[in-house]
């Protein structure tokens, strides 16, 4: 019985003004060829200066990962011949990465698994390159961005606990602030080293690295793929080679790029033009302070204060809705009743008039309002249906849309009684036929009641006034 093996090597760009090494623009450009300097194309006699932002925004985001952070900054150069960056090496780390030995763990199934970090360097992108039958193009915009890798361990299973790793990793990403991490702009990048082994081996099967997948979806079809590719061949008696592949989306397989040894030597040596600086621990403790409360951390407390746990991990899936719904408890919004109408209304209306939660015209200040006019008695929950999608297509807030369509709800126990006895009057029939035990027909009455009053009366005094008027009849 084969098993499968899966790591992950993950390739993230930060979201700093500048470049890594130079003071080029950090920003993603269409026309080729704009965000470039003397650095960037390593004109003779230039020097790397390293960005404090990115070093920053690389540490925050280890710390997040419950790494190891070292005590100086350290960077190397890999001297693997690279076509697309103009000096031929890239600046890397190796000897000290800002971070080591970290994990973060993931839900999958209803199970907890812990995915263990190897390590997280800090490094430049290199240039995008296009290739054609006989020539090559190349856009430097690229080359020098801030880039974070992230190595783990040989821990994956199955598809899914990769899936629910890079999803639950990407949104830390967001929460901490250090990349936008989109995927179509090629901020996020994965490699996946996939082999297969029997249940009972000691020894990891040979594997096959499939490089630069762009999408969360391709990562799943690659895994899947390479897991059916890969038994074919052992069952067949055969032998998987050592390669690098690239997916290919048009026609959905892997195909070989490269045949690739143990240890390609990379020639790994300190960056001379880069002094190493320590790294104070005050340093440290600043960045740590900056961290928000992390999405496993928040949905405990969303639970705890009252949130069913699936809307829990609905709101905590992006920090905009999470800090939408923040705000909604800070201005004393009860936690439950808000997630129900984030959950069920306002994503569904984002979603289908292809909104964000800050283009929406609704705030937080808003939706407590509506939700403290249904405690309040003076709107019933039925009317709130109604204001809350006013607000979003009248862009109005509540008080206004209350005011204007006369939708007070009834409390006035006096004018609920007139009413409740002018209904028993014209249904006089359905009155006898409930006093003849058939209590079911009270649902009818109760509901010309709400009818004649234009569903302005308040329901729960409304039914309990019509249980006493009734059985004095």
């Amino acid at each position: 019985m084969l098993k499968t093996v899966i790591g992950l090597e993950i390739h993230c760009e930060l979201n700093t003004k500048s470049k890594m090494f130079s003071g080029s623009k950090n920003e993603y450009e269409k026309m080729p060829n704009q965000n470039i300097s003397v650095i960037d194309l390593a004109f003779p006699g230039i020097l790397p200066l390293p960005n404090i932002q990115g070093v920053r925004k690389a540490i925050k985001l280890a710390l997040a990962l419950n790494c190891e952070v070292p005590n100086e900054v350290m960077f190397d150069r890999k001297n693997y011949y690279y076509a697309d960056l103009p000096k031929g090496y890239q600046l890397t780390q190796m000897t000290k990465p800002f971070g080591k030995n970290g994990y973060l763990d993931i839900e999958v199934s209803g199970k907890q698994k812990r995915i263990t970090i190897h390590q997280l360097h800090l490094e430049e992108d290199s240039a995008s390159m296009d290739h054609f039958s006989d020539y090559s193009l190349i856009n430097y915009n690229r080359a020098g961005v801030p880039l974070v890798e992230i190595v783990t361990d040989p821990v994956f299973n199955d598809e899914k606990e990769v899936i629910q790793f890079l999803e639950s990793l990407r949104t830390i990403i967001k929460y901490c602030d250090v990349s936008s991490a989109s995927s179509e702009k090629g901020e996020l990048r994965v490699d996946v080293n996939i082999s297969m082994m029997e249940e009972d081996a000691k020894e990891l099967g040979v594997r096959a690295e499939i490089k630069n997948i762009n999408s969360f979806n391709s990562v799943k079809e690659t895994i899947l793929y390479e897991i059916k590719r890969q038994t074919e061949i052992l069952e067949s008696g055969g032998k998987v080679l050592q390669e690098t592949r690239r997916w290919v989306d048009d026609t959905k397989e892997t195909v070989s790029m490269r045949e690739k040894v143990d240890a390609i030597d990379y020639k790994y040596y300190v960056e001379p033009n880069i002094p190493v600086v320590s790294l104070s621990e005050e340093f440290i403790n600043e960045i740590k302070s900056s961290i928000p409360m992390l999405p496993n951390e928040r949905k405990e407390k969303y639970i705890k204060s009252g949130v069913k746990e699936k809307d829990a991990n609905t709101i905590i899936r992006n920090v905009d809705i999470c800090e939408f719904f923040e705000n909604v408890l800070s201005l004393g919004g009860d936690a439950r009743e808000a997630s129900n109408w984030i959950t069920t209304r306002l994503l569904g209306y984002m979603s289908a008039n292809f909104l964000t939660i800050n283009e929406v015209y609704l705030t937080p200040s808003m939706l407590v309002s509506l939700m403290n006019m249904v405690s309040s008695g003076k709107i019933s929950t039925q009317q709130a249906k109604e204001v809350f999608n006013l607000i979003l297509e009248e862009k109005k807030t509540p008080e206004e849309i209350v005011k204007e369509r006369g939708m007070e709800q009834v409390s006035d126990i006096d004018e609920i009684k007139k009413l409740v006895n002018s209904v028993l009057d014209e249904f006089n029939e359905q009155v006898l036929v409930y006093k003849s035990g058939k209590t079911n027909i009270l649902g009818f009455i109760m509901g010309q009641v709400l009818k004649q009053s234009g569903g302005k009366v308040n329901p729960s005094i409304a039914s309990k006034i019509l249980n006493e008027e009734i059985s004095k009849r």
